[in-house]
């Protein structure tokens, strides 16, 4: 089969994707709108966009969809799979492609989808014109069925992990290593990898951390990233140098210890899917602590394998870290792993993509005039 996977950069979600299909066995071919020169992974070939790049712009579209038509008469897919909703995929349905894969990115159908009446628009027309539809959580997938997407056109399954990566024999040492250096043996060490953006409620957790540290003065905080909201966040800890180590960003390889590191895992985003780095966290055996928005509570139950607070709420997170910190967490951890075993296998759900495909390129072919 040839696949054109179209997206909107370069993210790490995307090289996973690109390279898990590179070892498919299919002829996979990579559009990205971004500006730059983007990594290609192996057994994937770049395709050439000689037109505006960057985010998509309706005074664009016009030049774009005729950029997208001489594209697809050159190469001839037999299936595109693209996404965000309202970007490449929207791109890909006003040229009236079948077999259209529809990829959301959560964000897409959680948030974007009610920003103004054109995104609406925009998102109902390219759910339209898709054949097939892939998300990361059931969440996600009730907001597509109320744009009216029929519930039996939609793939499910999280954007998983790498299980014997992130895995408690592969995180503990390092872990345990860098606690050392710092110092932090005896504390009881909280990491957020989230990325310092509005959607992501990193603000609340220096909000609570900074009200429960003054309780508690063992409690220390691991942040990782960065973001616009920097100068905000960094404000919010300010003092509190002793306590939180700002990490940065970091390399894939170094994930793994920083969750060695951590003895529990905060999320606090307001908007998300099925969000990998708590993935990544349960795998390695983390409870966590995450805002009670839908996706979330598909993958951690209150007093089961981490706690819930109400989302935006600082003063219930601080409460949550102080009683979280007071916990024996043995059985919490060995249900945090089994939770990430048995549901966030990405094997499994590059498995379940390439059958999406084979039922996108029959249903597609199925609606062609």
């Amino acid at each position: 089969m040839r696949v054109l996977y179209c997206t909107r950069s370069d993210s790490p979600h995307d090289r996973r994707f690109l390279t898990a299909l590179g070892k498919s066995g299919h002829e996979v071919y990579a559009l990205r709108l971004l500006e730059g020169k983007p990594q290609t992974p192996k057994g994937v070939t770049e395709v050439p966009w000689q037109c505006v790049r960057g985010a998509l712009q309706l005074k664009d579209l016009p030049r774009q969809q005729r950029q997208l038509r001489r594209l697809l008469t050159n190469l001839q897919p037999d299936l595109i799979h693209a996404g965000p909703i309202q970007d490449l995929a929207f791109l890909a349905a006003r040229v009236g492609f079948h077999p259209l894969l529809t990829m959301s990115w959560g964000f897409d159908l959680m948030k974007d989808a009610y920003q103004s009446p054109l995104s609406r628009w925009q998102t109902r027309y390219t759910l339209q014109h898709s054949d097939y539809l892939t998300l990361d959580c059931q969440a996600t997938a009730d907001q597509a069925v109320a744009f009216g997407f029929p519930r039996e056109r939609i793939c499910v399954f999280p954007w998983g992990v790498d299980l014997d990566y992130f895995s408690p024999q592969n995180s503990v040492v390092p872990g345990k290593s860098w606690r050392a250096a710092q110092g932090w043996e005896d504390k009881t060490v909280f990491l957020c990898l989230r990325s310092w953006e509005p959607n992501y409620g990193v603000d609340v957790l220096a909000r609570a951390f900074a009200r429960a540290s003054k309780e508690n003065p063992r409690l220390r905080l691991i942040l990782l990233g960065d973001g616009s909201e920097a100068a905000k966040i960094r404000a919010l800890l300010r003092g509190m140098e002793d306590k939180v180590h700002f990490g940065g960003r970091v390399d894939l390889s170094a994930l793994p210890g920083w969750y060695g590191a951590a003895d529990l895992y905060v999320s606090p985003s307001h908007v998300d899917g099925s969000s990998v780095s708590l993935l990544e966290a349960m795998a390695c055996g983390l409870p966590s602590i995450v805002s009670d928005i839908p996706a979330n509570q598909e993958w951690i139950q209150d007093e089961r394998n981490g706690w819930v607070f109400p989302d935006g709420d600082a003063e219930a997170l601080a409460q949550v870290i102080l009683g979280a910190a007071e916990q024996d967490w043995r059985a919490y951890k060995l249900q945090a792993r089994q939770d990430a075993v048995l549901k966030a296998d990405w094997n499994e759900g590059v498995r379940k993509l390439l059958a999406c495909y084979d039922d996108t390129v029959a249903y597609g072919k199925s609606r062609k005039p």
